[in-house]
């Protein structure tokens, strides 16, 4: 397969980046072991998130919305950290070089932005026509597709050096 020169449109060069991962399988295991990854961190963000309002309340049934948005972006902030670390040494291992990279770290974070917006989203939008749990699945599903694309296409794609790269001390 060739690629699209760097000219080409950027949606053209996606698809051809998503089809040639795809007759690798590499597209397949990135995104199993991205999903491992998931639930450890969503475990992590849960457990925090519990403790941080038996910290700040006593108890979650006493969380006023303050308390709750704070639990929430704490326990969240370490989770994505925790998920970037371990994406960076384990799924995207090749691409990132087991190297953490603040610019890389900022990107993940920003693609865990999109992602939340695009779960709240779907979990609005179902919740209209459907049962809120299976608003929730959807929501949970849409997430992992924008969290996985950004990880996989944008935060950890794999870098082609440019001539005269090798000639430069890292």
């Amino acid at each position: 397969m060739t690629t699209a020169p760097q000219s080409a449109p950027l949606a053209r060069r996606l698809v051809e980046r998503v089809a040639a991962a795809w007759h690798e399988r590499a597209i397949l295991l990135k995104a199993i072991s991205f999903a491992f990854v998931g639930v450890v961190n969503t475990c992590v963000d849960a457990v925090l998130f519990f403790l941080a309002l038996w910290v700040l309340v006593g108890s979650p049934s006493r969380a006023g919305t303050g308390a709750l948005i704070a639990a929430n972006v704490f326990s969240w902030s370490v989770a994505i950290t925790g998920s970037y670390v371990m994406n960076s040494f384990v799924t995207f291992a090749a691409e990132s070089g087991r190297q953490l990279r603040l610019k890389s770290y900022a990107t993940f974070v920003a693609g865990g932005i999109i992602g939340a917006i695009g779960n709240t989203t779907a979990l609005v939008v179902v919740a209209q026509f459907a049962p809120v749990w299976v608003a929730k699945a959807c929501a949970i599903l849409v997430s992992f597709v924008l969290n996985f694309s950004m990880s996989h296409f944008v935060v950890f794609r794999a870098r082609h050096p440019k001539a005269g790269d090798a000639a430069r001390p890292l």
